[in-house]
């Protein structure tokens, strides 16, 4: 699959030098990875640490960066070939990337940032193994109590800490008189807003419980989650760090290394016990679906 990702690149990188002012297809280049524009924007996000949408955003301002510093276009020429309406617009954007302006940039000859083109290459790190299995399971609801939380890839996310401090004992008993499914118990359950897995990005934060499709929420929050397919991996290691590389894995060697995308959905979490820094049995269910005529490679 690295390979199909790597030649969608290519494809954003033609479109970006042959076609400055153009909006980049984005699902042009997810057909060439074999995916899903959903997963590829997830899958990039996750292995470039980075939307897709800002990494085209660089290098449509690294290029028309050098022709700026070039000084064969005038300013206005070049806002219009990378598809900016008015020089304003254009330079709003330039110094979002470079923290300087496209006029004051050429008088000076300032340094510019520059956003290099990526590729994705397989890095063989220590011996670790994935235990997973595919789940096909009908449709659920979650019931329990959401809060919108940034993401934190190392440490203890204190948003979402705080959300589950908040929780009262008759919401939890509610929680509990309710489960009705796998995975069993009180989880956590992640609900992405945008393609974005960065540090920072906002997500809804469930803490609560599977049940029928039909069960009733009464005061509690309900999240109905439609028949699919699920990858389960189960992990054990200290907590939080074990289930953050864990998530990290799951994106940047799992997916790539198997025939199956990410689909919208929640992802799951179902973790026991919870307490910081010691060994924690947990499981984690990611929404997923087989890619057509994939080989896994």
């Amino acid at each position: 699959m690295l390979e199909q990702l790597n030649q969608a690149l290519d494809h954003i990188e033609r479109r970006l030098e042959a076609e400055a002012g153009q909006e980049v297809d984005i699902a042009e280049a997810a057909r060439i990875a074999m995916t899903s524009e959903y997963h590829f924007r997830r899958l990039f996000s996750a292995l470039a640490g980075m939307p897709l949408s800002v990494y085209v955003r660089r290098r449509r301002m690294t290029l028309a960066g050098a022709e700026v510093l070039g000084g064969e276009r005038t300013l206005l020429d070049v806002a219009v070939r990378y598809g900016y309406g008015s020089g304003e617009a254009f330079a709003r954007a330039f110094r979002s990337v470079h923290g300087i302006g496209p006029g004051e940039a050429r008088r000076t000859g300032a340094t510019l940032t520059a956003q290099p083109r990526m590729s994705f290459r397989v890095v063989v790190e220590g011996s670790t193994t994935m235990r997973y299995r595919i789940v096909e399971k009908e449709a659920f609801r979650v019931v329990g109590r959401k809060a919108r939380v940034p993401l934190v890839h190392e440490g203890v996310n204190a948003a979402a800490a705080a959300h589950v401090g908040s929780l009262d004992e008759q919401a939890i008993v509610r929680m509990k008189e309710l489960a009705d499914g796998e995975p069993k118990g009180v989880l956590s359950a992640v609900v992405h807003l945008t393609d974005s897995r960065e540090e920072g990005a906002e997500v809804d934060y469930w803490i609560g419980v599977v049940t029928g499709p039909e069960a009733a929420a009464e005061e509690l929050d309900a999240l109905d989650v439609p028949a699919g397919t699920w990858a389960v991996f189960d992990n054990h290691g200290p907590y939080p760090s074990a289930l953050q590389e864990l998530w990290r894995d799951v994106f940047t060697q799992w997916f790539p290394s198997n025939p199956y995308a990410s689909r919208p959905g929640p992802e799951l979490l179902r973790t026991q016990p919870v307490e910081i820094g010691t060994a924690t049995d947990s499981q984690l269910w990611i929404p997923v679906e087989r890619v057509s005529g994939s080989n896994g490679a």
